[in-house]
């Protein structure tokens, strides 16, 4: 498992998951761009493919990257978005972390790095990520049926069709 996440030191270090994940070994923490593994799968909530189960042999061959910043200061257009050429999205699940719990796509760097792990096949991954954090088990067991659901999945589209039917949407 690599995982690197690029910090912009938007947070409060003693609730930031990344930090936690770091200080248990999980996680690399980086504070420049041009430290982004090359190749690895980058977390862009603004991206045009959802996370599927035909990231995995990427994700485990080349790493997962998660930006740890304020989005309500990052836009599309910010330069951390236009380096990298493997960017997913994260389909709709919910926020389990104290900070922003039980709501959409608010998810924490850690809930957000596990969803990747689970959707991708690596379930035991993401259960050993979410173990590390008192609330973190609540994570899995609030998403399950969704991620079983994007784990089964064979494309990203097939993702997002799933994530519709769920919304209610198309």
């Amino acid at each position: 498992m690599k995982v690197t996440v690029y910090h912009a030191e938007d947070c409060d270090r003693k609730k930031c998951t990344a930090f936690r994940m770091a200080k248990q070994g999980l996680f690399k923490i980086i504070y420049h761009l041009n430290q982004i593994p090359g190749g690895a799968l980058v977390l862009n909530p603004f991206a045009e493919k959802a996370v599927s189960p035909e990231d995995r042999e990427m994700v485990m061959k080349n790493g997962l990257v998660a930006l740890d910043c304020s989005w309500k200061k990052v836009d599309k257009s910010s330069t951390i978005f236009k380096t990298y050429k493997y960017h997913r999205a994260l389909p709709f699940l919910i926020a389990a972390n104290p900070t922003n719990y039980g709501r959409p796509c608010i998810l924490s760097t850690a809930e957000a790095v596990a969803a990747t792990f689970y959707i991708v096949g690596q379930k035991d991954i993401a259960e050993d990520i979410m173990s590390h954090l008192k609330w973190g088990p609540h994570f899995i067991i609030l998403n399950r049926e969704l991620l079983d659901a994007y784990s089964q999945a064979e494309t990203s589209r097939e993702v997002v069709r799933i994530q519709d039917e769920f919304i209610g949407g198309e």
